[in-house]
């Protein structure tokens, strides 16, 4: 019977446990530029069997937030070779969360101060995170987004290729995952409330999906598919995103990803940060049939659970077969011995939610250890 704390290969990804540090938004890498902040953030974490990193603007137009990474700029990718190395040095191992946020941004954060990028001109009820020019941040609505010209696509594709090569060749990555979750640009594509497009990336599901299957295949072919995972978020309303059909949807997605050999999929249970059992449409989503379709397409990546979990439930699935991997997010921030302090059940740090976002060493580097 699996453990949390046994090891697994996931692809080409050897893991020591099966604890993995769920990507986390921190908002502290101006000019896009990780810096000896986050080094040391990542550094302290390197014992998490898998740490996929905040999520990183794989250009430019994909850019959403304020002081988030990047990965198209020559100081971005030498900012996460530091990084790399520092995890690589500790003996973690460390993937890279590929993004782009499509109409959940902001015009002044875009080239240019143009509109942001999305399948169709519809704005996002959504909010996004900015600095004011004393310093400090806010919470400001997004801008209207304008619809992408069908020709304008494959070279979205392609950024993704590029970063995905780049993260493995210049900045020393394990792997990469593609963020296809949370009602950014991929997942704008997947659901029928942002995707009203009438030519061949829309209307259909075989339609929606296109887009998806198009980048997985170019980073897989960048990076290796065992050096590629994916996120999703069946039902998560988080961005705005929506869909009443959710089931066949991702059925469609899961089972066409099962013959890409993939090293992971990384699936959140309800809504993002809330309640596990939150369901679009009518009826609730069924987990077990979405793992069941793409392992009866041929996957054989591992499975990775995330939201909500705690040291039991996560022990619970490891256990008796749902999940082969278990993402913690809020507790990661707040402990970096996380790993140590689930194995030998010590109390745990509270994080400090005033310090999510945005500022400097307190309440990202400061917290301390079991030790």
């Amino acid at each position: 019977m699996a453990t949390l704390f046994d090891p697994l290969q996931a692809g080409d990804l050897a893991l020591s446990n099966r604890i993995v540090m769920a990507p986390l938004t921190r908002n502290r890498s101006p000019d896009a530029v990780p810096g000896d902040l986050s080094v040391t953030y990542y550094r302290q974490r390197a014992s998490a069997g898998l740490i996929v990193t905040e999520a990183t603007a794989i250009s430019h137009q994909g850019q959403g937030y304020a002081d988030v990474p990047g990965l198209y700029g020559s100081e971005q990718l030498a900012g996460w070779k530091r990084v790399t190395d520092a995890v690589h040095e500790a003996g973690g191992k460390i993937v890279v969360q590929l993004w782009h946020v499509g109409r959940i941004s902001h015009n002044s954060l875009q080239p240019g101060g143009g509109k942001p990028v999305a399948p169709s001109a519809i704005r996002a009820k959504s909010k996004t995170y900015l600095i004011r020019p004393d310093g400090s941040g806010e919470f400001a609505e997004t801008s209207e987004p304008r619809a992408l010209d069908a020709h304008e696509i494959p070279g979205i594709v392609d950024d993704f290729r590029r970063a995905a090569r780049a993260a493995i060749e210049v900045a020393g990555f394990d792997g990469v995952e593609i963020h296809a979750a949370n009602g950014y640009l991929i997942d704008q594509f997947l659901r029928s409330g942002s995707n009203h497009r009438t030519d061949n990336y829309g209307g259909s599901i075989e339609n929606r999906t296109r887009f998806l299957f198009e980048v997985v295949d170019a980073v897989a072919g960048a990076a290796g598919s065992g050096r590629t995972g994916i996120r999703l978020s069946p039902v998560t309303p988080a961005n705005d995103a929506s869909d009443p059909e959710p089931q066949p949807l991702f059925e469609h997605v899961a089972s066409g990803l099962g013959s890409r050999g993939l090293a992971y999929i990384h699936v959140i249970e309800g809504a993002t940060g809330g309640g596990r059992d939150f369901q679009q449409g009518d009826k609730p989503f069924d987990y077990a049939a979405f793992k069941a379709a793409y392992r009866n397409a041929g996957g054989r990546g591992a499975w990775l659970v995330n939201n909500g979990y705690d040291k039991d439930l996560a022990e619970k699935v490891v256990a008796e077969g749902p999940a082969d991997l278990v993402a913690f997010g809020k507790l990661f921030i707040a402990n970096p011995d996380l790993v140590r302090r689930l194995k030998d059940n010590v109390a745990l740090n509270a994080p400090d939610k005033a310090t999510f976002y945005g500022g400097g060493a307190r309440g990202y580097i400061d917290y301390p250890t079991a030790a």
